[in-house]
């Protein structure tokens, strides 16, 4: 029995070709390596204390099982990760499906995840997708434990983080600028006579997109010279619901806001929704922007304003750099791609004002 251990052991060491093995994460953890190679398996039958554990250990040594290194070690894994933050989201349907649809005509498969908007639930996916040998990453946002961006590097896997501009980050970044986009709506907002302001935002906790696009209307206001109120800010889950509960309780007074910014289309979509329901006219009374561009801006009576993200260019530019030959210790790559504003028919002057 003793000879089997042995040699099992020597083998793990040699498919491992040098990199930190099985036993050394074990003895990292203080657990048995029955209990390991249980978390690569059978991850729900570890009890939470000892994964966590297990999980730490891997992430310090940047272990990888035998199965995953063989293909990091050949770079011919002929596969390409994605994590975004749920499938929910009609603009991360869209970008992944042009991501797959170049990967495709090249070869490759995607392998997809979705985080949820937990930082922890993404890290371990990353790690899970990194044991599968993946030759690149497509992650979402940028803000996210350095930690991570060490276990990528030492395993030298290309990635790109998406739908954000950063082009001062030692990370690369293929995206468009939240921030910006956010100004260019206020701008327009206030150049048609709006001086009372409102914003339905995603919620930022976890999310630096929505969190920038929160920071986007304030520093335009407050170049104005305007504030937003704090009472006049809300977080809201991604949802049509919540969109129209928003705008419900906005517009629950006599000094109602006549300028409504949210933070993506599905919010302003229920905010257009319950702003009908409740006998106000849009854009007489109140001008409802979103974010997105999403098919159904289009459709919908008024159309709504908003920012048009350019989903299936940033798909196809994610696509080739991961695709890309060129060495990982290059400089990091940013490309900015334009988030521009498109005006439909849920804007107008303020109230009471009339064209500019």
């Amino acid at each position: 029995m003793g000879n089997v251990t042995e040699t099992k052991s020597k083998r793990l060491q040699t498919l491992a070709s040098g990199r930190p093995t099985l036993e050394d994460v074990a003895r990292r953890a203080e657990v048995s390596t029955a209990t390991v190679s249980r978390y690569f398996s059978a991850p729900e039958r570890v009890r939470s204390a000892l994964r966590l554990r297990v999980q730490m250990a891997v992430g310090e040594l940047g272990y990888t099982p035998h199965g995953a290194a063989r293909a990091l070690a050949s770079q011919r894994s002929n596969t390409i990760g994605a994590v975004i933050p749920t499938l929910d989201n009609a603009i991360f349907a869209t970008m992944v499906q042009t991501l797959q649809k170049e990967l495709s005509a090249q070869g490759k498969t995607l392998l997809l995840a979705a985080s949820d908007y937990d930082p922890g639930r993404e890290r371990g996916q990353i790690e899970n997708l990194i044991v599968r040998g993946v030759d690149g990453l497509m992650l979402t946002g940028e803000a996210r434990d350095p930690a991570v961006y060490a276990l990528l590097e030492r395993h030298g896997i290309r990635y790109a983080n998406t739908y954000v501009h950063h082009p001062a980050s030692r990370h690369p970044t293929i995206g468009f600028d939240n921030t910006r986009a956010m100004h260019k709506v206020v701008g327009y907002l206030y150049d048609l006579g709006h001086r009372s302001f409102a914003m339905i935002a995603g919620i930022t906790k976890f999310n630096d997109r929505a969190t920038e696009r929160v920071a986007g209307v304030q520093e335009a206001l407050s170049q104005r010279r305007l504030a937003l109120d704090p009472s006049r800010l809300l977080e809201e889950p991604y949802s049509i619901a919540a969109g129209r509960e928003a705008l419900r309780r906005l517009c629950s007074g006599t000094d109602r806001p006549t300028a409504i910014v949210c933070g993506n289309d599905v919010l302003a979509l229920g905010a257009l929704l319950e702003a009908k329901a409740l006998g106000l006219r849009v854009p007489e009374d109140v001008s409802i922007t979103g974010f997105d561009d999403l098919d159904l801006a289009r459709e919908i009576g008024p159309g709504l304003t908003t920012v048009h993200a350019p989903l299936e260019e940033m798909g196809r530019l994610t696509a080739a750099y991961l695709l890309s030959t060129e060495g990982t210790d290059d400089p990091p790559l940013h490309l900015e791609l334009p988030a521009e504003l498109v005006v439909r028919g849920s804007t107008g002057p303020v109230p009471g004002r009339g064209s500019p």
